[in-house]
């Protein structure tokens, strides 16, 4: 008489691989890939094509991790190594792409109330963490792989914006750190990061008015430490030790005669000012009415410019907005481009939606108008108009480092005065 053995199961000879600790990792891990499934399936509205092939890939590739890490013998150096590796980058991406994360200033458009050197944080959960569009990416690589400059990410599969609970909406004066919106040819989550201030939020009215800007007719509080260009007249002499002292770190003589072009804060301007030897100093304010066709949106007749811009609504979900010749250019980009009405169209002045004509149109997410504290040497939305809501990455908190990039000496080249520094 034959004996019938019944053969183990896939499932059953995989269980048995892993220890007690391996078993909840897995559990936990495949909790978390499941709980994303169901977010993005019944939440965020992903393709349930996409969403399914997404989750059955990473179920797969946390199977194939516990596979693989069960051919080394447990206790040898290589588990170890193994175990350590993929513990660190697991655990790196959850908390940089849903908790926080840090960010380096290459720019000196914020100063000085940022400058070029500093290292500091921004918290994902205050606005409410973005799950990631671009969901497989190489780790802690943003758009290119260093050292390569090829894309660190493949655009399938692809998943629909979808933001958790924060927990706060985002104010006036609040820095912020968002994908630049004027790039065009990466996903949305892998363009540049950009950190601003934000004067304006949806549903406010905003103006530039010779330099101040004002908010809803009311004058906005002003960053202490802005920063405006000015000319400088000198008897032909200078005292360096201002530079150092007010840590000027833009523009320079522009004449032999003792002419300067310096980008200063107030507190340096009133320093030069009480100076013997400083003869004049010019803001270069740009004149009301002297429109420029680099400045949003690109209507010269408008007469914007960098210090006399507006005023302009900036919209919010469910606003309708009426259509004409001026705010037709106002809003295209947001309407075509960040709303994916790529059909919008203006013929003879009148504007066409999908070959309707339609003379208002209903914003369907919130919008945020971004400046710089070093307001003549910042690219922002006076040149390229609004932030959309799902552009928004998360808000800075403090610097935990900072390094002069002129400084050689190493001791030097930290500045301890901005260590573990508020973001203001």
């Amino acid at each position: 008489m034959t004996e019938n053995k019944t053969r183990p199961s896939y499932i059953v000879l995989f269980f048995a691989l892993l220890n007690t600790r391996e078993r909840k990792s897995f559990y936990l891990m495949s909790g978390i890939n499941l709980f994303f499934f169901i977010v993005m399936s019944f939440v965020a509205g992903a393709s349930m094509l996409t969403n399914t092939l997404f989750f059955l890939l990473i179920q797969v590739s946390i199977i194939g991790y516990y596979v693989f890490i069960n051919l080394f013998p447990r206790k040898t150096k290589s588990r170890e190594w193994i175990d350590a590796i993929a513990f660190a980058v697991v655990a790196a991406t959850l908390i940089r792409t849903f908790f926080i994360e840090a960010y380096t200033i290459p720019t000196s458009s914020m100063e000085k109330s940022l400058l070029v050197g500093d290292f500091l944080f921004v918290s994902k959960v205050n606005y409410g963490a973005r799950a990631p569009i671009t969901p497989i990416s190489f780790p802690f690589a943003h758009n290119t792989l260093p050292g390569v400059g090829s894309k660190s990410y493949v655009e399938w599969p692809s998943m629909p914006y979808f933001r958790l609970p924060g927990f706060q909406k985002i104010k006036n004066n609040d820095v912020v750190v968002f994908n630049y919106p004027a790039e065009d040819g990466r996903p949305l989550d892998k363009k540049e990061n950009y950190i601003k201030r934000c004067l304006g939020i949806a549903g406010d009215s905003l103006s530039v008015v010779d330099q101040q800007v004002f908010v809803n007719g009311l004058a906005a509080e002003n960053p202490p430490k802005m920063q405006f260009r000015y000319y400088v007249q000198t008897d032909g002499t200078f005292d360096n030790r201002l530079i150092k002292r007010h840590d000027i770190t833009e523009g320079g003589p522009t004449s032999p005669n003792g002419d300067f072009d310096l980008t200063l804060t107030n507190a340096a301007v009133a320093d030069l000012k009480s100076q013997s030897w400083v003869k004049k100093i010019d803001n270069t304010l740009q004149a009301k009415g002297a429109g420029a066709h680099y400045i949003f949106p690109f209507r010269e007749t408008l007469g914007w410019n960098v210090d006399n811009f507006g005023p302009i609504y900036i919209p919010k979900a469910g606003d309708v907005i009426t259509l004409d010749t001026v705010t037709y250019y106002i809003y295209e980009r947001a309407i075509k481009v960040y709303e994916n009405n790529p059909t919008l169209v203006m013929r003879n002045k009148k504007v066409y939606l999908n070959e309707q004509e339609i003379t208002s149109y209903t914003f369907k997410q919130n919008y945020y108008f971004m400046m710089g504290d070093n307001r003549h040497n910042s690219a922002d939305s006076r040149f390229w108009g609004f932030v959309p809501e799902d552009h928004i990455v998360g808000k800075a908190l403090f610097t935990w480092m900072s390094l002069d990039p002129n400084e050689t000496n190493l001791f030097k080249k930290i500045r301890w005065n901005r260590l573990f520094r508020g973001i203001k």
